[in-house]
């Protein structure tokens, strides 16, 4: 059987140093903060809120709401932004997405500045990705799948990695940052002729595609590492499922995340991380004037 990558303990880890690093900010007069920005009650933007509080508050950050009824105008709410972008006393930005109808969400990610996208979600963040240039912040769930295989001491040097998906939330910056360890990457998706054998070739997998148990054993070999991130409730709403079929996958490959309990129990501390490494940067320069 597989070794379990369980995301709990890579999530406790990141937590209690995000928390070291919260309280020598907080003796310096800076509470990292992160404003949260939510429009109407969406049952999973408000599961993820909640989440991402409960995290925020072990890790030392405070947590602002900045709640909308469904139906806020487009400008009311890109003031809001505008607003939080200005205000120093907040570090990290995150938009509850997607976004309703009357709301311009190309127009949301491109009010948000860089320096505050602790979700990855703007242009300037995912050049930052692509450059490796240390602007802006990746997608939480792609900085989480790279947490998982450090925190487990997967070799990402000279080694073969497949993304399938090729998503801007996930798949292409995991291979950026991938690439950025020097693994040789390819990246599968709908159009890919003869996927399994792509995947069968590479010693890493990360598996993204949006698609309840779509990939089996034929995908496997032995001695691979699969990070698989989907997350859906099956047909009978008993039971949450990757985009892999575990059971299947578990007896062949070396090493496995689990749905739930992998990259999505990571997710939240590395927004966390990223809220602290925003709010260092900032008063880095804030504070520089007085040191």
């Amino acid at each position: 059987m597989a070794e379990l990558l369980k995301g709990a303990l890579v999530a406790r880890s990141i937590t209690e140093k995000c928390a070291e690093r919260a309280e020598k900010l907080q003796n310096r007069g800076v509470v990292p903060t992160l404003a949260i920005v939510r429009v109407g009650e969406n049952d999973s933007d408000l599961s993820y809120e909640r989440g991402a509080e409960k995290r925020c508050r072990e890790a030392g950050i405070a947590v602002r709401g900045i709640h909308f009824a469904a139906d806020v105008d487009n400008e009311t709410y890109l003031s809001a932004i505008r607003e939080l972008n200005e205000d120093n006393g907040v570090h990290g930005i995150l938009l509850l997405m997607p976004l309703p109808p009357q709301l311009d969400e190309k127009a949301a990610r491109k009010a948000l500045i860089p320096g505050k996208d602790v979700d990855g979600c703007t242009a300037g963040s995912l050049a930052g990705v692509f450059m490796n240039s240390g602007e802006g912040f990746p997608p939480c769930t792609a900085q989480a799948a790279m947490e998982l295989l450090d925190y487990y001491g997967v070799e990402c040097k000279g080694k073969q990695a497949a993304v399938a998906g090729r998503s801007l939330v996930f798949g292409r910056p995991a291979a950026m940052l991938l690439m950025h360890r020097n693994a040789t990457v390819t990246v599968c998706h709908s159009r890919t002729e003869e996927m399994e054998k792509v995947l069968r070739q590479a010693d890493i997998v990360l598996v993204g595609i949006g698609k309840m148990e779509s990939i089996g054993k034929e995908y496997f070999r032995p001695g691979q590492t699969v990070i698989d991130i989907g997350i859906h409730w099956n047909a009978e709403k008993q039971k949450l499922c990757g985009d892999v079929r575990f059971d299947e996958a578990e007896t062949v490959v070396t090493a496995i995340t689990p749905v739930p309990g992998g990259v999505g129990a990571v997710t939240t501390s590395v927004l966390a991380k990223h809220v602290i490494d925003a709010a260092e940067r900032l008063s880095g320069e804030s504070l520089s004037g007085r040191d």
